[in-house]
């Protein structure tokens, strides 16, 4: 099993020879995920998945980030995947209507309402897939695997069970099991042990070697999990919260407007975290 933790016929070898697949959802963490792979020469294919989510603006917001990297001949292989008939199925606060998404910090019990069941399954699941059918069209000289990658990290873990190293140790386990050439895809989660200011610090370091602009691609992301039409926050969901904490740490006022001063979401995200320290 291989958990790496640090429109097409037939590819070319040189294509083939680098080449990730990556579930995209616009959100801050995928999109430093996507810097990380091109910034390091892969072919990225994303995929991304409509399931109804009420922060559906990220997706929004992730194509006018591809249509930026494309301006910059950073190609991505985008395709969009239709579940919003399945997303009425699933009971979270992030796809049921009528029940609002919890705010304070990430630790607390009631961040467990924004866990939508069995979604990272089912996203890794078709992304596994698409891995797969990649890999039967290439080359047979290519010898490389095909990465798949998700951007889980460990803040994730506490109230996120499909997050946990655990669950992706099984999932790839029955993968392989389940599949032919399955020694052709790896998973890769960069990450895994990370928490969300060593994931931006990672962006920051992978946007400069790009040589794009570190403001517009993170204007062009969505963290929310309750933002307004325009995408503003009062930055008092538990996704915000980290946010606005790795932003902090890392020194750069996130680009992103909120709905008070940043220096006032900031105090405020500061005060959660204050309150949940062990």
């Amino acid at each position: 099993m291989a958990i790496n933790a640090t429109g097409l016929n037939q590819l070319s070898n040189a294509q083939a020879e680098r080449i990730a697949v990556v579930a995209l959802s616009g959100g801050m963490d995928s999109t430093s995920l996507l810097m990380h792979l091109l910034s390091r020469g892969y072919r990225v294919h994303g995929l991304s998945f409509d399931y109804g989510q009420k922060h559906s603006l990220e997706i929004e917001r992730l194509k006018a980030n591809l249509e930026y990297f494309r301006e910059h001949n950073l190609v991505v292989d985008w395709r969009m995947v239709d579940l919003t008939s399945v997303g009425p199925l699933m009971y979270s606060a992030l796809t049921t209507e009528n029940w609002n998404v919890p705010t304070g910090h990430y630790e607390q019990e009631n961040m467990k309402e924004t866990f939508v069941p069995n979604r990272n399954a089912i996203f890794a699941s078709i992304c596994y897939s698409w891995s797969l059918s990649l890999a039967m069209r290439r080359s047979p000289q290519s010898t490389e695997p095909i990465k798949f990658g998700l951007g889980v990290h460990s803040g994730d873990h506490a109230i996120y069970p499909d997050c946990r190293p655990e669950f992706y140790q099984a999932l790839m386990a029955a993968f392989e099991l389940g599949n032919w050439g399955a020694q052709n895809v790896t998973l890769y989660l960069p990450y895994l042990h990370a928490d969300k200011f060593e994931i931006l610090k990672d962006a920051h370091s992978s946007i400069e070697n790009l040589g794009l602009d570190f403001q517009r691609v993170f204007r062009n992301t969505l963290t929310s999990y309750s933002p307004n039409a325009a995408g503003e926050s009062a930055g008092l969901t538990g996704s915000d919260v980290e946010r606005i904490l790795a932003f902090h740490r890392l020194g750069i006022p996130d680009p992103l407007p909120y709905l008070k001063p940043w220096e006032d979401v900031v105090a405020q995200a500061l005060q959660f975290e204050s309150l949940h320290k062990p």
